[in-house]
């Protein structure tokens, strides 16, 4: 059995040798004694037990207990990516790829939530069919974000034709472009 002593970050987890573990939130930035051994963890703050893990030797991840988490993180501890695309679909498949696009170019998942959501928002206002009109727009124009979709929105672009791509349109051939080939 090992110990030492931790404050846990304003995330109320504590870090030991890689993973995290959680303890009550009203905690965090408290000191905390650690005791721990090859298959449990536990915290303690002021000789009180607060919580208590299976150890977990995985690095980087994360153990949590919902009781320890602020009420207003557990509200929305059941959002999760593929939950966000779920509903985006109910909209229509444009609104569900544009919710895919904008959740899987975020540094974390959750980052791309708040926009999802505003985008499936619209649908109160402009309707499902056009909400998805203007994702299919906001996506072959390369403006993946729910500023794009709601301008779209706003101008009634997602009732024009999209723009095409004309594949016989012959590239710019010049004496100052390089290619491909050059850098080899």
């Amino acid at each position: 059995m090992s110990r030492i002593s931790r404050l846990p970050h304003i995330d109320y987890h504590i870090e030991l040798e890689g993973h995290y573990y959680s303890v009550p939130h009203a905690l965090a930035r408290k000191r905390l004694d650690i005791r721990y051994t090859a298959n449990t963890v536990e915290c303690f703050h002021r000789g009180k037990r607060v919580a208590s893990h299976p150890r977990n030797h995985v690095k980087g991840r994360h153990t949590t207990t919902s009781e320890h988490m602020p009420e207003s993180h557990r509200r929305h501890a059941h959002w999760t990516p593929s939950r966000i695309i779920s509903w985006a679909h109910e909209s229509g498949p444009h609104v569900a790829k544009l919710a895919t696009h904008i959740i899987e170019n975020r540094p974390h998942p959750e980052q791309g939530f708040r926009s999802c959501l505003g985008i499936i928002r619209l649908a109160k206002k402009y309707g499902s069919e056009r909400v998805d009109a203007a994702c299919a727009r906001a996506l072959a124009i390369g403006g993946p974000t729910y500023k794009s979709v709601k301008s779209i929105l706003q101008s009634n672009l997602d009732q024009q034709p999209l723009p095409e791509s004309d594949p016989t349109t012959p590239s710019i051939q010049h004496n100052n472009l390089r290619g491909a080939g050059y850098f080899h």
